[in-house]
């Protein structure tokens, strides 16, 4: 029997991602966590600190395995928080088009004994060059509210990214190769 693994996370990516690697989780828990970045934080700093600040912040008991992600979008030291309004999404893809950007995909790995594991994976997004009409219709689609960088890339905006290092399933919000090693080295059974 497999141990207990609880997602902290209400988001249905990464529980769809989990189920990539043949994963459903036990449970599902919500972190309540301030997401607010720390005066001159960097953003891997950032991405790794909220991963592990999600996986503590859900009870767990004894033997239970816990696993949190956190996805952060950035651009040179700054920090794009997830789009609250079109205003904020408009000036968020603005400032993404025609440029390369970060996405910090972290997870966070709380084993049975109660030690954390976290890793990072650091992707490199490009948007093509954004007409305005373009910016406007993919606010239109509501697809990129509450998203960090104010987009998805597993929907509408895919077909606006022209270049792409890195691991897709971190930029959509949990990178797979990470999740699977931190598991295993957890003691949860993967094949």
């Amino acid at each position: 029997m497999n141990p207990t693994l609880i997602l902290a996370s209400s988001s249905p990516r990464r529980r769809d991602l989990l189920g990539r690697l043949g994963i459903a989780p036990t449970r599902i828990a919500s972190p309540d966590i301030d997401e607010t970045p720390c005066k001159g934080e960097v953003p891997r700093v950032y991405a790794l600190r909220m991963a592990q600040e999600k996986a503590v912040a859900v009870q767990r008991a004894a033997g239970e395995i816990v696993v949190a992600g956190d996805t952060t979008v950035a651009v040179g030291r700054r920090i794009l928080q997830q789009a609250e309004d079109a205003d904020m999404q408009r000036g968020f893809l603005n400032l993404l088009s025609g440029r390369r950007h970060h996405v910090l995909s972290a997870v966070a790995v709380i084993d049975g004994n109660g030690r954390m594991h976290s890793r990072i994976c650091d992707s490199i997004v490009r948007f093509k060059r954004l007409s305005a009409d373009e910016i406007e219709s993919y606010i239109d689609s509501g697809e990129g509210l509450g998203k960090a960088g104010g987009y998805a890339i597993q929907g509408r905006a895919e077909a606006l990214i022209d270049w792409m290092a890195g691991s897709h399933s971190g930029v959509i919000g949990l990178p797979l190769y990470e999740t699977r090693a931190l598991l295993r080295a957890s003691g949860y059974p993967l094949d």
